[in-house]
């Protein structure tokens, strides 16, 4: 016991004379010196005097991963905001086609194909594609109709890509809005009930348009009943996808929502289609046939040749 006192003093001392030669050292305490290592540690320079440093250690993942997310991100007026949305290649859009064209059950589109991360640039051509596809199939059926009937009178009509560009991008924004604002609500009543994003459910009906394109296409053949029976193929190919794609979502509902929801669904799909039969194929209007009033007739002084007959004389 004498002995740990002596020692204790002997180092009381030391320390006494240490301060005595440099007053401006720090001094650390016995319970300091009991404290975790990697905090504040006291060195001796090469002039005799302490200074502090402090220990660095290594960044984790973890700060990593903090440190990213507090990087500024462009705002959603900006090119670079949208940039992400169209970062794809071609292999990755003619594989969401292609399982467009292969509705199977239990593939999920958004799942097996997206993988969050929806994009844009799809969608957006195959609007723009379609707009342009029903304009120009449209005109083209008056023109073939006029080559067959000399009484058809044909003008070209550039409005129709107007009148089917409007169409074909509201609804394939519009309706993906009200069915995810329908879905996000259904989701506060339903806590265990799933949703998509605004910008997947966007891509999925931008997709699921693909196939009305060679649709749109066949309907040149002049024969009312295949044109017909095309468009009801392709929009039982599309509406059965988009129903396959949905159903892991709504299933978690209540039947009679689910069952309401998806009906729905189907019939602006089919709506979409019958509209675009009606209006861009229609039967020619009466101001593209030439009234008879229009036709030249001859007049009555004037002799008829020998090879016309009598009857044409009115």
């Amino acid at each position: 016991m004498a002995a740990a006192h002596e020692l204790t003093f002997h180092e009381f001392e030391e320390a006494s004379d240490l301060l005595v030669e440099t007053p401006d050292a720090a001094t650390l305490s016995r319970s300091d010196q009991l404290t975790p290592q990697g905090h504040v540690t006291v060195a001796v320079g090469s002039g005799g005097s302490y200074g502090a440093e402090e220990v660095v250690e290594e960044e984790s993942d973890k700060a990593a991963l903090l440190q990213e997310k507090q990087k500024q991100q462009p705002g959603f007026w900006t090119f670079g905001y949208y940039q992400s949305f169209f970062d794809v290649d071609t292999s990755q859009v003619l594989d969401r086609i292609k399982g467009t064209l292969l509705p199977r059950p239990g593939h999920n589109f958004v799942w097996h194909h997206l993988r969050n991360q929806p994009d844009l640039y799809g969608p957006f051509w195959i609007c723009a594609t379609l707009a342009f596809v029903l304009a120009i199939t449209s005109n083209l059926t008056l023109a073939l109709a006029q080559r067959r009937d000399p009484s058809i009178h044909y003008s070209p009509q550039f409005h129709k890509v107007t009148v089917a560009g409007i169409t074909i991008y509201c609804y394939a924004w519009l309706v993906p809005l009200a069915l995810w604002g329908f879905l996000r609500w259904r989701k506060g009543i339903q806590e265990h009930m799933g949703t998509y994003t605004f910008l997947e459910t966007v891509c999925v009906y931008g997709y699921s348009l693909f196939v009305f394109i060679p649709m749109v296409m066949l309907w040149l053949i002049p024969v009312p009943w295949l044109q017909w029976l095309f468009g009801g193929l392709a929009l039982a190919l599309s509406a059965t996808w988009l129903v396959f794609t949905l159903w892991p979502i709504v299933r978690e509902d209540t039947r009679l929502v689910a069952a309401a929801l998806l009906s729905a669904v189907v019939l602006l799909h089919a709506l979409l289609a019958l509209g675009c039969k009606l209006y861009f194929f229609q039967s020619l209007p009466p101001e593209y046939l030439v009234p008879p009033s229009q036709v030249p007739s001859l007049p009555p002084n004037v002799p008829l040749p020998p090879t016309l007959p009598r009857s044409m004389a009115t």
